[in-house]
């Protein structure tokens, strides 16, 4: 049953627009914005980046810069609509301060 629903939202989520896969660790979170057409990452982004990790806000602050910085790469890379990809991961916490974010700076999903 839950190999089924796997399989179900993974289907779902197949549309022709680049992906904003997300990634989540105990200590950190990453961005991706994948063209999946053309097998490439179109933009990144991680609380690893120097930007980032300068000025160590706490987890959730973080997962909102990283939101806001993937964003403006993908924009700058001519990306405005993606599908956002969170994996087996819940919308909650790191992963929707990530995705509240990139909506604010200019990300329509």
């Amino acid at each position: 049953m839950a190999r089924e629903n796997i399989l179900k939202r993974k289907k779902h989520i197949q549309e022709p627009r680049p992906r904003l896969s997300v990634y989540r660790s105990l200590n950190h979170i990453y961005a991706q914005v994948i063209d999946d057409a053309d097998s490439r990452t179109l933009a990144a982004a991680s609380s690893l980046d120097a930007d980032i990790r300068k000025d160590n806000l706490g987890k959730k602050e973080d997962a909102a810069r990283v939101g806001s910085l993937v964003a403006r790469r993908a924009m700058e890379s001519g990306v405005t609509r993606v599908r956002f990809d969170r994996r087996r991961f819940k919308y909650h916490g790191r992963v929707k301060a990530l995705a509240e974010a990139a909506r604010q700076a200019g990300l329509d999903f």
